[in-house]
């Protein structure tokens, strides 16, 4: 039941549309997280350890940290994985004629299919960069708001933040409506409500992970 639900073009759609808002929630919570930094160096490293240790005495450390973040993992493979086969199952279902002769893609699709690429790409730096420190050459660990003053500090950190956060912010915009629809939230009386949500959405996440690098550049954190 599950395999057939699976190789349906309905049940990726679905997938995707779930495990999209898993990955939505998470991000509000990790840009709230995120905006601690304005209240001083203190106030974001303890945020930091209390991610660690929530849960405890009845959870281990860093145990329920762990959880979310396989969580996240299957997640993010869910929807990258649904998001290829959707890709390759439409151009297989184009008409013969467009074999020398490509329909453009909309600007909707352009954008979920490159804004998805940039955004793999980034958490694969993000985490090398301020959880692992593989990539951060001052790394310091258990200084986590040196460690992002520290990248924002750099203007490649700057750069590449900020193009995965408008990326993001895109990527939101039209996944929250597309996820609407697919889960049937959507309808004639709704539909401008839900716009609405997705643009609010995609605005507020884009301003509040970008405030961070803006903060650290301006001087307004250091």
């Amino acid at each position: 039941m599950a395999r057939t639900v699976w190789d349906s073009t309905v049940g990726k759609k679905t997938v995707m549309a779930v495990s999209g808002l898993i990955m939505l929630l998470y991000l509000v919570v990790h840009m709230i997280g995120n905006l601690k930094i304005f209240f001083g160096a203190g106030e974001f490293n303890h945020y930091a350890h209390w991610l660690r240790t929530v849960g405890e005495p009845f959870m281990h450390y860093e145990w329920t940290l762990w959880l979310v973040r396989v969580v996240l993992v299957v997640a993010v493979v869910a929807h990258a994985v649904s998001a290829y086969q959707l890709s390759r199952r439409d151009i297989r279902a184009r008409p013969s004629k467009y074999v020398h002769k490509k329909p453009r893609a909309s600007y909707a699709t352009r954008t979920m299919r490159w804004g998805g690429i940039i955004l793999g790409l980034f958490i694969v730096w993000h985490i090398l960069d301020l959880t692992t420190g593989t990539v951060h050459p001052g790394f310091e660990t258990g200084r986590p708001y040196q460690n992002v003053v520290d990248t924002f500090s750099t203007w490649y950190g700057n750069v590449v933040y900020i193009v995965a956060m408008l990326a993001l912010g895109l990527h939101v915009r039209h996944g929250f409506w597309s996820a609407a629809q697919t889960l049937g939230a959507g309808s004639r009386t709704r539909d401008r409500a839900l716009k609405t949500v997705a643009n609010v959405l995609a605005l507020l996440l884009t301003a509040g992970f970008v405030a961070v690098p803006v903060a650290v550049m301006t001087g307004v954190v250091s």
